[in-house]
């Protein structure tokens, strides 16, 4: 099956290989007879236009007007004039001259040129001796059409300068070039771009292909401009003064190899199918062959995943079946080592618990015998009295508050008493509970809630977890740097309610980060059996939901109590009918 899947594939890509190589070939020539008919295009264009050109411009040189007006040879009042015969030639550029060339007044569309530069396109295209010119002033570009102007006869009249008129070879010309040519146009001035059909977020790539540009010709060059790939054509075109002018035929090689791609797609998907049915084939095999390895694999990943009673039945060879005999004996042996552990750690726990009680429960002891002491003396006055008396009451305070959560610890895992109650004033009357506390007396505690929030919960567990919390967190603001402020804020959305105990202390240590939610896990804090978090944790697990520490930065910490609505209406629904069978029994 391999050797078959093998040949499969390697036959897939000989095919790929063939018609690629063909396809590639015949688009290349498809290429470059397009950008033969973009150049022989803009030639034929560019003709149609300059016999145009010129045929208006001889129009302009016979109008009496124009040749009265150019009679005066005074600048200004030529310039003030000229606007009126501009607008009679319709043309992007306007200039008349001297019969020496001296420039009178121009005028063109778009943006202002350059006197200076205008002046030399103009000797330039004067001296060349040409009826029509390509020239380019900085970086416009435009075709002109010079005519003389006589007064009489142009046998016997008087010369009296030059009309010139011209149109812009700007985007509006490259598209009509481009349109016919079914290609994108760019002109250039010097490998500048002056003008082009491409979007003006390519043109840096087009500038950056200074090697190209520098020897375009008609032979076609590959580019990419903005990730997609190019074959360009171009030459140069005649034109006066001395900078280089250009045009680049440019066929988006991407697109034109559309149909390549879409046939190398249906190469590909055959082959995967291929592939697929000789792979499920293979499994077919395969599974004939290896089932009863598969099934003693089964019962190890089983073992583990901590499953003892995995029910192991191997039939096949003789060898298997004694696999699988061993495989039972050695499941066997580690099921009675892991009920020893268990035992043992059991065992450890209570011992953990027992010295760490023991100890919080002397030290309060020997605080309030202390007080006692003190208070019986008959030198106390009353000032120090009550003073003593408060300490005493905050150490039966603590005490009460170790023996609950070893109580609630206990009670982890029993039957929960859910009843559809508010969670906001739930979590209202915790913080109130919390805020008599002795610890908690300097710390500002403030609650957000969003309004009414019902859900099937036991209170008195959820209460005692949030209580917790917020006692863990007040005690942690108070160790920070600024002033202790402990917020608690209830929020839900469609598949979860979320409560959330930030303070502004410290933040967790991060020696105890790993184990925080484990039982006797406690660093920095004077009292307390480390029980706090075990307990919230075991109690919203028991509502189906869990205990996060979202953060824990200076400043800024953040504990999280989430329920899900799913698994809280789940045993809502579960109860209630416990309780209606309850009833009709």
């Amino acid at each position: 099956m391999v050797s078959l899947l093998a040949v499969s594939l390697g036959l897939t890509v000989t095919c790929l290989f063939i018609i690629r190589v063909t396809v590639h070939q015949e688009i290349s020539k498809r290429l470059q007879a397009d950008l033969d008919h973009s150049l022989s295009t803009f030639r034929n264009l560019a003709n149609q236009r300059n016999r145009m050109l010129g045929r208006e411009a001889a129009l302009l040189a016979d109008l009496p007007s124009l040749k009265a007006l150019m009679s005066t040879q005074d600048a200004q009042t030529i310039q003030d004039g000229s606007q009126e015969f501009w607008a009679i030639s319709g043309s992007d550029f306007f200039a008349l001259t001297s019969p020496n060339g001296k420039l009178f007044t121009y005028s063109n569309r778009g943006a202002k040129l350059s006197d200076a530069a205008v002046t030399r396109g103009l000797q330039a295209c004067m001296s060349s001796g040409e009826e029509a010119c390509m020239i380019a002033f900085g970086h416009s570009l435009y075709e002109l059409s010079i005519q003389p102007l006589y007064f009489g006869p142009p046998e016997n009249g008087s010369y009296l300068g030059y009309v010139i008129i011209g149109y812009a070879i700007d985007r509006q010309v490259a598209g009509e070039v481009s349109e016919a040519a079914a290609a994108d146009v760019t002109f250039l001035i010097n490998d500048e771009v002056a003008a082009s059909t491409l979007p003006e977020a390519r043109w840096n790539d087009l500038r950056q292909q200074d090697q190209t540009l520098g020897a375009v010709s008609a032979a076609p060059r590959r580019m990419r401009l903005g990730g997609e790939a190019y074959v360009a054509a171009g030459m140069t075109l005649p034109a006066a003064g001395q900078e280089k002018i250009q045009i680049l035929v440019l066929k988006s090689y991407d697109r034109a190899s559309e149909y390549l791609r879409r046939v190398n797609r249906w190469v590909v998907a055959l082959g995967l199918a291929t592939l697929l049915i000789g792979l499920v084939l293979a499994m077919a095999i395969s599974r004939t062959v290896t089932r009863p390895l598969e099934i003693l694999v089964a019962g190890t990943r089983a073992l583990g995943q901590g499953n003892f009673d995995y029910e192991l039945r191997v039939d096949g060879a003789a060898e298997v079946r004694e696999l699988a005999l061993a495989f039972e004996r050695m499941r066997s042996e580690l099921k009675r080592s892991h009920r020893e552990l268990l035992e043992s750690d059991r065992l450890a726990t209570i011992g953990r618990m027992a010295s760490s009680v023991s100890h919080d429960l002397r030290h309060h002891l020997s605080a309030i015998y202390a007080n006692a002491e003190f208070m019986s003396l008959p030198q106390t006055g009353a000032e120090e009295r009550a003073e003593l008396l408060l300490e005493v009451r905050d150490a039966v305070q603590s005490m009460t508050d170790l023996i609950e959560s070893l109580l609630l610890f206990s009670q982890t895992g029993q039957i929960l008493h859910l009843r559809r109650e508010p969670v906001d004033s739930l979590i209202e009357r915790t913080v109130q509970t919390v805020r008599l506390h002795p610890e908690c007396r300097q710390v500002q505690i403030s609650v957000e809630t969003p309004g009414p929030v019902y859900a099937w919960i036991d209170g008195k567990k959820l209460s005692r977890a949030l209580y917790n919390l917020i006692l863990n967190a007040s005690q942690s603001a108070k160790s920070g740097s600024g002033a202790p402020t402990v917020v608690v804020s209830l929020s839900e959305d469609s598949e979860k309610i979320k409560i959330s105990i930030f303070d502004s202390g410290p933040g967790v240590a991060d020696s105890i980060r790993e184990t925080l939610f484990q039982p006797f896990v406690s660093a920095g804090k004077e009292n307390g059996v480390g029980l706090g978090l075990t307990l919230a944790q075991h109690v919203a697990q028991e509502h189906g939901g869990e205990v996060r520490l979202e953060k824990s930065a200076p400043g800024e910490t953040v504990f999280t109590i989430l329920l899900y609505k799913q698994a809280l209406e789940a045993f809502g629904h579960t109860q209630a009918e416990s309780v209606n069978t309850f009833q009709q029994s």
